[in-house]
């Protein structure tokens, strides 16, 4: 990865097609040890069309890519009918920028891109320390059901967007893909 001032100005903005090599090479920095494994997963779910227009993000400081957030499409098995929702994954910010809230200003920026395409819904497997002050719940605690055993509780979270309504509950169903790469559940 091209080396960045730490304090330079970080902006948060669509991600271009010609910036999928640095994509994956903050991907793999980010997630260390299952970084090519995560990359994959990420390449999937592009190619597979799993995504929605802008909702592929970059943060970017000083012409470098230093972060990205991916929400794909998934669907809720609600009672009623099945609902297209949103899952994020993956979030990744290069080492030299964690810390410095550019992973906070990512979610933030894919959760409102999120709420202008009218999902009612935005689901993670994640840290249950850091993303509760972005929003996210236990998805428990509102109706949701994981779509594994192998997600820890703590770590299956969501937050819940203006297009929801009480009806939507029930069982997250992940695109194929997150099973075909074994990406389903957190890793210790």
């Amino acid at each position: 990865m091209p080396r960045v001032e730490p304090n330079a100005a970080t902006e948060i903005r669509r991600e271009r097609l010609d910036e999928r090599d640095a994509v994956g090479q903050v991907i793999r920095a980010a997630f260390g040890g299952e970084g090519e494994r995560v990359a994959a997963l990420e390449s999937a779910l592009r190619s597979r069309r799993c995504g929605r227009d802008g909702l592929a993000l970059v943060a970017e400081a000083a012409g470098v890519v230093v972060g990205q957030v991916l929400i794909t499409r998934s669907w809720l098995d609600a009672p009623r009918e099945l609902v297209e929702v949103g899952v994020l994954s993956p979030l990744s910010v290069a080492p030299t920028h964690q810390r410095r809230g550019v992973g906070t200003a990512l979610v933030r920026a894919a959760l409102a891109a999120a709420a202008d395409l009218a999902l009612p819904a935005v689901f993670l497997e994640g840290d249950p320390g850091y993303y509760p002050r972005l929003g996210f719940v236990p998805a428990a605690t509102r109706g949701f059901t994981a779509p594994s055993v192998r997600i820890p509780a703590p770590a299956f979270q969501v937050v819940t967007l203006p297009a929801h309504r009480d009806w939507m509950t029930g069982a997250l169903v992940y695109a194929d893909v997150f099973w075909e790469h074994d990406c389903v559940g957190l890793r210790g």
